[in-house]
């Protein structure tokens, strides 16, 4: 394949043809059918930021043009998913992207921006691509608990996993080291809980711990939000907010102490790991997390709010009177059964919003859940393959193959720190999402894979780039291709030629050695 030609990830099918199309100042994009102009200001932005050239974007019929066509409306399915099989024809005289919804739509340009990206000057391949994902939910994670990142620097992230077709970008955004977003019915929340004294010096697992003296802290206000989720829509790229409960809350019961189990001032959590602090169960810190998320959904409109759910240590639980009191109330014998009747309290005020709730896979211990929850598998598949089980949709996202925040090749002492754990370009490009061990008519239950970019030891955006990619181009493939089209040698053959657009784009990606 020619090198204009290596794409990532690879569309499903590909024709060649001879030619090139060339773009001129004159060159304008049409929008016919039901295309929307902010998909030809889209495209519009790329050709400009590529070839410097500043194209005119219009309804009318002009010969010469580059075309987008949508031929449907953007209908979500019974999931919330979205359409979004595309064609992008290149010829001599006329360039046209052709897709049933806007999300079609956008995938194509981003496949059009890849293709300019590999040609010298203003100029695109002749070539009929035919092109469809393999599963619904393709996605990166992004903590910005443990460390912060700015407007610019999510938005900067989305355009990037824009750029390889990703389709969702799950945002830690609360735990035990900082919370970061606005709440107004609550604003100690980002008042006192985003603020931690100080911050750990290097591996949790050291001994003894050493400390900065650097208070660190920042959050995003409503109005950043709305800016991001504006940014994210215009790429069809749906965010997932996750606010972390009933465990990672120290930084809420350090704003809020009422929310705890203990008679205690706390602060903001200045190493990693796990925090022993757990919310309590009274009606009151019940219906303050249902305000929460009441909020978080009026900012983030996508199906699918996360509420964490995950290493939440019932010490607190089993030693307080007024916990035991409360289960004894409800009937419960076990604290794994009160963890999920908490997560089924926010699920009922998440449904009634027209949500879908999402959470890790320790939602599974101590009870039923609803049958819309979404289960992510992180500890390996069991849990994915249980839920499947029940009926629950999943997405699969275990440490074993999707962690980026884990070390990408050995020796580990040459890489910069890491948590732990080690996930090669190579160990991604060989995940198969869908488990052997899953009956056949439950393996729609997969909705697909997230990568995830941990932040306990990423503290900069040059550091989270160096950490996502070119990782994340693997897992981009691994959820566009079947398994049995992938071929690793030629996947990097084509990286190779991608890296240029990279580096051109000044992403501080991980040499490939």
């Amino acid at each position: 394949m020619n090198d204009y030609l290596a794409l990532i990830p690879r569309p499903q099918q590909l024709i060649e043809a001879e030619g090139v199309f060339n773009l001129t100042a004159a060159t304008r994009i049409v929008l016919d059918n039901h295309a929307e102009a902010e998909m030809g200001e889209l495209l519009a932005e790329y050709v400009h930021a590529a070839a410097g050239l500043q194209l005119e974007v219009t309804s009318a019929e002009t010969a010469g043009a580059i075309v987008l066509e949508q031929t449907g409306r953007d209908e979500p399915d019974a999931n919330g998913f979205r359409d979004e099989h595309y064609e992008l024809v290149v010829e001599k005289t006329q360039v046209r992207l052709t897709a049933p919804t806007s999300y079609g739509l956008a995938r194509a340009i981003q496949t059009l921006r890849q293709l300019l990206a590999r040609q010298e000057g203003a100029v695109l391949p002749c070539v009929r691509i035919i092109d469809e994902p393999r599963f619904r939910w393709r996605g990166m994670m992004m903590d910005v608990a443990r460390h912060f990142f700015t407007v610019e620097e999510v938005c900067r992230f989305i355009d990037l996993i824009a750029l390889h077709r990703f389709n969702r970008l799950h945002l830690h955004l609360t735990d035990d080291q900082g919370w970061r977003v606005e709440i107004r019915r609550y604003p100690k929340l980002t008042e006192v809980g985003s603020l931690r004294p100080c911050t750990l010096i290097g591996h949790e697992g050291k001994r003894p711990r050493e400390y900065d003296s650097q208070p660190y802290g920042g959050f995003f206000t409503q109005d950043d939000i709305r800016r991001f989720v504006e940014y994210a829509r215009r790429r069809r790229i749906e965010l997932v907010p996750e606010i972390d409960m009933p465990g990672h809350m120290q930084a809420a019961i350090a704003a809020y102490p009422e929310l705890g189990c203990l008679d205690a001032t706390i602060r903001p959590r200045c190493h990693w790991g796990i925090s022993q602090h757990i919310l309590n169960v009274e009606p009151a810190t019940v219906q303050f997390m249902q305000h929460v998320l009441e909020e978080v959904m009026e900012l983030f409109p996508g199906r699918y709010i996360h509420v964490g759910g995950d290493e939440a240590l019932k010490y607190e639980w089993a030693e307080s009177r007024s916990v035991q009191a409360r289960m004894l109330k409800l009937g419960l014998s076990h604290e794994d059964q009160l963890q999920a009747w908490f997560i089924n309290q926010m699920a009922e005020t998440i449904t009634a919003h027209g949500r879908t709730l999402v959470g890790w896979d320790e939602i599974l211990e101590g009870g039923k859940l609803p049958p819309s929850a979404v289960v992510m598998s992180w500890r390996g598949e069991k849990g994915g393959i249980e839920a499947a089980h029940h009926g629950n949709d999943v997405v699969m996202a275990p440490g074993s193959h999707v962690y980026f925040d884990h070390y990408q090749a050995e020796p580990t002492a040459e890489e910069p720190l890491a948590i732990g754990g080690l996930s090669t370009l190579g160990h991604v490009y060989s995940y198969e999402p869908i488990p052997s061990a899953l009956p056949a008519e439950e393996r729609h239950h997969v909705l697909g894979s997230q990568g995830q970019l941990w932040a306990e030891y990423i503290p900069s955006m040059k550091q989270l780039e160096y950490m996502a990619f070119p990782r994340a181009c693997a897992l981009a493939e691994v959820l566009w291709l079947r398994k049995e089209e992938r071929n690793f040698g030629d996947f990097r053959q084509r990286l190779a030629v991608h890296r240029r657009q990279l580096d051109a784009l000044n992403v501080n990606a991980r040499p490939c050695r």
